[in-house]
C-alpha cells in the first residue's frame, strides 16, 4: 500500500506542475477562435476531437483543447498574428487553415469544418480498445471498456469492482458510493431480471461503456439514491458485413465458459444487427457464522451450477435524412442449480448438532420488445423521439431443504413461481431555442404488475409457537408511474446551467390470500439544477442539485418466505414506505498533455431511509428474522478522486481514490442503534506496452473497513496481474489473466447487534483466464450516421 500510495502522490504533483505552467505569459491574451466540427459525410457533430493552435514562425504549440458533444469549441487566450489552426482526430484527415487575430478582429469564428474520413487509417483501427479510458461528461462519468477490463472477468458482476465508486459483494449485490440504492440500466432502459442475476448473465465481452451518472437531471427517472450505472453493450453499424467473436475459459476451483458473437449489416437505408452471449460454469462458496453466547459454529457449503444466455436482434431503418424507425428485442435465459449444506455445531451441547441440506432449481426466461420513432426538424438539435418499451420476465423455482439431527423442523419443499411484466410509454421533445439556449419537454407512463404464488409441503410457527401447515400464498403488486418533466439551459462565454424539474403521481396496490393487503398513492415534484464555469479549455467547475426517491421494491415488501435455515429466516415488509434523498454535489475536472485528473464531493440528505433489518424472532429467541424497514433521517457525504495518465510511452495508468461517510440511526428490534462509519476505496490500473503486439497489465484493489447497523465488515483486497498479445494486424487478440493472485478476497465480520458474532465467507477469486478475441468484416466506415439512442442512452441531462 506504500507503493501505492506513493504512486498517487507523484500522479498529483504532476498535475499540480501542470497546472501551474500552462498558461502562457509572454504575449497579451486577446483572441479568441471558435467553431463546430461535424463529419463531412453524415453531418454528425464529431465530440473529443483535438483543436490545437500553432504558431506560423515556429511551429509551437500556443493552445489547444477538444470538441464538446455537439462539436463545438473555443480557444481562448490567443496573441496578435497569423496562427496555423488544426483539427485532428483519429479516422479522419487532419484539417488545417490559416488564423489571424488583430485589435480589429480579436474573435474568429471558423464555422462549420467538415472533416473527410481517412479511410486507409480506419481499416487498421481495432474497433474494441486495448485499454479502457475513463471520461467526464457534464452529467456522468463513462468508462469505455477495453480488452484490459474485460479479460479481468468473464461477466459484468466480475468487472464491476475494478469500476471507480462500485462495489460488489459476494451475493452480488451492487453499491455506487457506498449504497446499494442505485438503479441499473442496460442500454438505457430497467430490467425486469434481479440486478445480481442481471449482472452475472452478461458477458464482459459484450460491453462498451460503463456509465455512472450520480446525479441525474430531471429528464431521467429519480430512482436510486446514489444515481444510475448504465451498461451499454456493443451496437455495430459499420458498412456492409461485420462482426466479432470473443470466447474465454475460467480455471479456478470449477472451470467456467463464456462467449459472445456480435454481427451487422449496413446496407442503404437498413441496418440489421444481431448478438449473443452465454456464461455457462460451476461456482463454489464457503462460509462460517460463530455465535458467542451459544458456542456455536455454523458452516455453509453452496456448489452451483449455472448457465445463462443472452440474444439481442435489431433492425434501424432510416426513412429519409429526418426520420429513423428502430425496433429491437433482448432474450435472457437463465438456468440454475444449487445444492448446499448447513452444518450446525454446539461445543457446550453434545447432541446437539443438526444439519440443513439444500437443493435448488431456478428457471427464468426476460424478454424485451423496443419500438422507437425519432423525427429531427430542419434545426440542428430540433427533434422529437417517441419510444415504447415491454419487458416480461418469468421465473419458475423450487428449493428441497432436509434437516438431519435433533431439530424440531419437518423437512420441506418451497415452490415458487414469478411473472412480472413493465411497459414504459415515453416522448421527448428537445428544441434549440437560440444557439445558447435549450429546452427538453417530455412525458411518460410506466406500469409494472407482478403475480407470486408460493407453495410449500412444510410446516411453520404460528403466533402462540405451534407448527402448523405453512399456508400457500399469492401475492399480487402493481405500481403505475405517470410523469412529465421539463428542463431548461442556456450557455454563456465560460458559464453554463440548467434548471428542470420532474412531476410524478405513483399509485401502489398489493393483495394476498393471507395478509393484509394495502395501498399508497402520492404526487411528487423532483427538481434538478446544475451550474458550470469554465474558465478554460483545460478546466471545468461543476456545482449540481437533485431530488431523488428510492420506492420499497417487491423482494422488500413481498410478505411471502424468501428462504429459511433453522436459525435465519427472510421476509419482505409491507409497512414499508418510501425514501427522498436530496443530494449536492461539486466536481472539478482538469484536463492535463498526458491525462487528466476529476475531483469531486456530495452530500446526501435522506428522509426515511430503507435499510435491512435484522431481529429476534418473537416465537423463537435462537432465531433471527431478516427483513426490511423505515429508520430515522439519515446523511451521508464523501468525496472522490480519478484520474488517468501517461507518464512514458509504455506505461500508462487510471488511478481512483473514493471515501464516504454516514451515520446510521434506526431501531433494531427494542434496541435503538447509530453508527458512524467511514469507508474508502483505492483502485490502480496499470498498462504496460512491451512491444507493438504485446501488453502488460497490472491492477491493485483495496476496500477499507465498513460497519453498518449490524456489521462491522473487515478491510479486503486484491491484485490482478495479465498479458495480452495483438495479432492479424490487431483485429485478434489472445488475453491470459491472474486474477487475486493472492487470494485475499473474502468478505469477514463481526457483529454485536442484535447478537454478537463473527464470520466469514469466500469464493472463488483466485482464477486464470484465457480469452479470444477477433474482429471481422469490411469495417470501412465505422462513422456512418448512427441516431442518439445507439449508444442506448437519453443525452441531454445535462448542460449543454
Amino acid at each position: 500500500m506504500r507503493h501505492v500510495f506513493t504512486w498517487c502522490a507523484l500522479f498529483l504533483s504532476c498535475a499540480l506542475i501542470a497546472q501551474t505552467s500552462a498558461e502562457p505569459t509572454n504575449f497579451p491574451k486577446t483572441g479568441t477562435v471558435t467553431g463546430r466540427v461535424i463529419d463531412q459525410t453524415l453531418q454528425d457533430p464529431i465530440p473529443y476531437a483535438s483543436v490545437v493552435v500553432r504558431s506560423a514562425e515556429n511551429n509551437e504549440i500556443i493552445t489547444g483543447g477538444i470538441t464538446q458533444d455537439d462539436g463545438s469549441f473555443e480557444l481562448q487566450g490567443l496573441p496578435d498574428g497569423k496562427m496555423a489552426f488544426e483539427v485532428q482526430y483519429i479516422g479522419y484527415q487532419t484539417y488545417h487553415k490559416q488564423i489571424t487575430i488583430s485589435k480589429a478582429n480579436s474573435k474568429v469564428n471558423l464555422g462549420i469544418i467538415a472533416l473527410e474520413e481517412n479511410v486507409a487509417e480506419l481499416e487498421g483501427v481495432d474497433v474494441v480498445a486495448e485499454r479502457s479510458t475513463i471520461e467526464q461528461k457534464i452529467d456522468r462519468k463513462v468508462i469505455n471498456v477495453g480488452k484490459d477490463l474485460t479479460t479481468t472477468g468473464a461477466t459484468a458482476s466480475e468487472i464491476m469492482n475494478n469500476i471507480p465508486s462500485v462495489n460488489v459483494d459476494q451475493d452480488g449485490n451492487l453499491a455506487l458510493r457506498g449504497n446499494q440504492n442505485v438503479r441499473v440500466m442496460v442500454d438505457g432502459k430497467l430490467s425486469n431480471v434481479p440486478v445480481a442475476q442481471l449482472l452475472k448473465q452478461i458477458p464482459s465481452t459484450s460491453i462498451k461503456k460503463i456509465e455512472l451518472i450520480t446525479n441525474p437531471s430531471a429528464k431521467y427517472n429519480p430512482e436510486g439514491m446514489s444515481g444510475i450505472i448504465n451498461i451499454v453493450l456493443h451496437k455495430n453499424a459499420n458498412i456492409g458485413f461485420n462482426g466479432n467473436i470473443n470466447m474465454g475459459l475460467t480455471q479456478a476451483i470449477n472451470a467456467k465458459f463464456n462467449s459472445s458473437v456480435d454481427l451487422n449489416y449496413r446496407n442503404g437505408k437498413f441496418n440489421v444487427y444481431g448478438s449473443y452471449g452465454n456464461n455457462i460454469g460451476k461456482y463454489n462458496n464457503d462460509g462460517r457464522l460463530y455465535r458467542d453466547e451459544q458456542d456455536m459454529e455454523q458452516l455453509f457449503k453452496f456448489r452451483s451450477n449455472n448457465k445463462s444466455h443472452l440474444y439481442k436482434a435489431g433492425l434501424d431503418f432510416y426513412l429519409d435524412d429526418k426520420n429513423t424507425l428502430s425496433f429491437f428485442t433482448n432474450q435472457n435465459t437463465f438456468d440454475g442449480k444449487e445444492s448446499g449444506a448447513s452444518n450446525i455445531t454446539y461445543f457446550a451441547e453434545e447432541g446437539s448438532d443438526f444439519r440443513q441440506s439444500i437443493r435448488s432449481d431456478n428457471n427464468n426466461h426476460s424478454q424485451q420488445y423496443n419500438f422507437d420513432y425519432k423525427r429531427d426538424f430542419n434545426k440542428e438539435g430540433h427533434n422529437i423521439e417517441l419510444e415504447i418499451d415491454h419487458n416480461r420476465f418469468s421465473d419458475d423455482g423450487s428449493t428441497d431443504n432436509t434437516f438431519t439431527g435433533p431439530s424440531n423442523v419437518p423437512d420441506f419443499l418451497d415452490i415458487n413461481k414469478t411473472e412480472r411484466e413493465q411497459t414504459t410509454v415515453n416522448l421527448d421533445y428537445v428544441n434549440p431555442l437560440t444557439e445558447k439556449s435549450k429546452l427538453e419537454l417530455g412525458a411518460e407512463a410506466r406500469l409494472f404488475e407482478t403475480n407470486l404464488d408460493f407453495n410449500s409441503t412444510g410446516m411453520s410457527f404460528n403466533a402462540d409457537g405451534e407448527l402448523v401447515p405453512t399456508p400457500s400464498t399469492k401475492f399480487d403488486y402493481t405500481m403505475d408511474i405517470y410523469s412529465a418533466y421539463a428542463t431548461f439551459g442556456q450557455n454563456f462565454e465560460k458559464w453554463s446551467y440548467q434548471v428542470g424539474a420532474r412531476f410524478e403521481n405513483v399509485e401502489v396496490k398489493a393483495d394476498t390470500n393471507t395478509v393484509r393487503a394495502f395501498t399508497d398513492k402520492y404526487t411528487q415534484v423532483y427538481p434538478s439544477a446544475f451550474v458550470t464555469y469554465s474558465p478554460s479549455e483545460k478546466n471545468q467547475y461543476q456545482v449540481s442539485f437533485s431530488r431523488r426517491v428510492d420506492r420499497p421494491g417487491i423482494g422488500q415488501v413481498n410478505p411471502i418466505r424468501k428462504w429459511s435455515t433453522p436459525l435465519v429466516s427472510q421476509f419482505g415488509n409491507e409497512s414499508l414506505t418510501p425514501q427522498f434523498t436530496n443530494s449536492v454535489e461539486a466536481n472539478y475536472t482538469r484536463r492535463l498533455k498526458q491525462g487528466s485528473i476529476t475531483a469531486g464531493v456530495f452530500y446526501r440528505r435522506i428522509e426515511d431511509e430503507i435499510n435491512q433489518a435484522l431481529y429476534v424472532d418473537p416465537i423463537d429467541d435462537n432465531r433471527l428474522i431478516l427483513t426490511f424497514d423505515n429508520f430515522d433521517n439519515n446523511s451521508s457525504y464523501g468525496l472522490e478522486l480519478s484520474g488517468n495518465y501517461k507518464p512514458l510511452k509504455w506505461w500508462n495508468f487510471n488511478t481512483s481514490f473514493d471515501l464516504f461517510a454516514q451515520t446510521q440511526k434506526g431501531y433494531l428490534g427494542t434496541e435503538y442503534a447509530e453508527v458512524e462509519n467511514t469507508s474508502y476505496n483505492f483502485r490502480m490500473s496499470n498498462n504496460f506496452i512491451v512491444t507493438k503486439k504485446l501488453t502488460l497489465s497490472l491492477f491493485g484493489f483495496y476496500r477499507g473497513r465498513n460497519k453498518s447497523l449490524q456489521f462491522d465488515a473487515k478491510p479486503m483486497y486484491f491484485v490482478n496481474t495479465g498479458a495480452r498479445y495483438a495479432f492479424a494486424g490487431g483485429k485478434g487478440s489472445v488475453s491470459l489473466n491472474v486474477n487475486d493472485i493472492f487470494n485475499t478476497m473474502r468478505f469477514a465480520f463481526d457483529s454485536n447487534r442484535p447478537i454478537s458474532q463473527s464470520g466469514r465467507f469466500t469464493w472463488e477469486s483466485n482464477s486464470v483466464y484465457l480469452g479470444l478475441s477477433y474482429q471481422f468484416g469490411s469495417g470501412k466506415n465505422r462513422t456512418v450516421k448512427r441516431k442518439n439512442r445507439d449508444d442506448n442512452t437519453k443525452e441531454g441531462g445535462g448542460i449543454m
